[in-house]
């Protein structure tokens, strides 16, 4: 299945959007009936029963014999989760950590490759696919991260790796963006990340992991994640290079708590040790530019900048493209 969450009139689903079924040629939308299905953020409170209903209808739709549909065009997407219980972001391509902490000055953990990296971010306003991103001040070092993400059904505490994948839900795309002048400060502190992680972008389709066939196994996400700056492709990663599986980010994000339905957990940025295949994110071109020429070339994000993430197979925009503008705050 394909779901989304799209902008409703109706007051009661302003913040949590109004939940519908997408069409695999993603050209138009199933509208559901609100009496039932009203936000996905309700429809995954009790998961097992309700997706089950909305296979039914999906098998409707892809057979065309749903009547209530509404084509693509005519609809605006926010991200599948607008609001939600918890966003946790891993960081599982070993890469990807070894070239931040090295930007910073800092070494990676020692135990780097056997325990996961993971924040809690935000998990209210979520962006969606088309929303600009508020920039306060260019001295913050805006940057975009391209990444895979989970979203969960209720998981017991204590749930272990092995018996994790059946509580991912769904798979989607998000550009968890980060402003780098103020991270430094925020680690010293031994809290972590606040102002550093303003909200996140989510693409506007949430696909259940059977919807991705053999490009998803072993927890993970075995395609290419292609981001542009500004028109030009930025770096195409695979993002099957993940060290630690969406299971284990699961098991570890688990360990001392249970995960409310709807807990979105991030891949982190994906990262490649391939260089060739470019970067998800420009902390990264930055510090390989320093190691290879002994200065940075590339800026962080500017006003009017325009990102894209995407993930293509078969010339099929599986998730839906995030494509966003950065916008001064002065000048919204």
């Amino acid at each position: 299945m394909i779901l989304a969450s799209i902008k409703s009139s109706l007051l009661e689903l302003a913040r949590d959007g109004e939940l519908v079924l997408v069409h695999p040629d993603r050209n138009h939308v199933a509208i559901l009936p609100k009496s039932k299905f009203s936000s996905l953020r309700t429809a995954l409170d009790n998961w097992s029963v309700v997706s089950a209903e909305l296979r039914d209808i999906d098998s409707e739709l892809r057979h065309g014999k749903w009547k209530d549909s509404a084509s693509i065009s005519d609809v605006s997407f926010m991200a599948p989760l607008p609001r939600t219980w918890s966003f946790l972001d891993g960081s599982a391509f070993v890469q990807h950590v070894r070239l931040v902490r090295r930007a910073r000055g800092a070494e990676p953990p020692e135990d780097l490759l056997t325990v996961p990296l993971m924040y809690q971010g935000t998990s209210d306003n979520l962006l969606g696919p088309h929303d600009d991103i508020t920039l306060r001040a260019a001295s913050d070092g805006m940057d975009f991260e391209s990444e895979v993400a989970i979203v969960t059904d209720y998981v017991p505490m204590g749930t272990k790796a092995n018996d994790a994948n059946k509580h991912i839900a769904l798979v989607t795309l998000l550009n968890d963006i980060s402003l780098r002048e103020l991270i430094p400060r925020e680690m010293t502190t031994g809290f972590g990340f606040l102002h550093g992680k303003p909200p996140s972008t989510f693409a506007p389709f949430a696909l259940t992991p059977d919807e991705l066939g053999g490009d998803w196994r072993g927890g993970r996400l075995h395609l290419p994640v292609q981001t542009t700056l500004n028109g030009h492709v930025f770096g195409c990663p695979n993002a099957g290079e993940m060290h630690f599986s969406f299971p284990q980010l699961i098991e570890h994000a688990a360990t001392t708590r249970p995960l409310s339905a709807g807990t979105i957990i991030g891949s982190g940025t994906v990262s490649n040790e391939d260089e060739s295949v470019g970067s998800s994110c420009i902390v990264e071109r930055r510090m390989l530019e320093k190691i290879k020429t002994g200065a940075v070339s590339t800026t962080y994000l500017q006003n009017g900048d325009e990102i894209t993430i995407s993930v293509t197979r078969d010339n099929v925009d599986l998730f839906g493209s995030i494509s966003q503008r950065v916008r001064e705050a002065s000048k919204r």
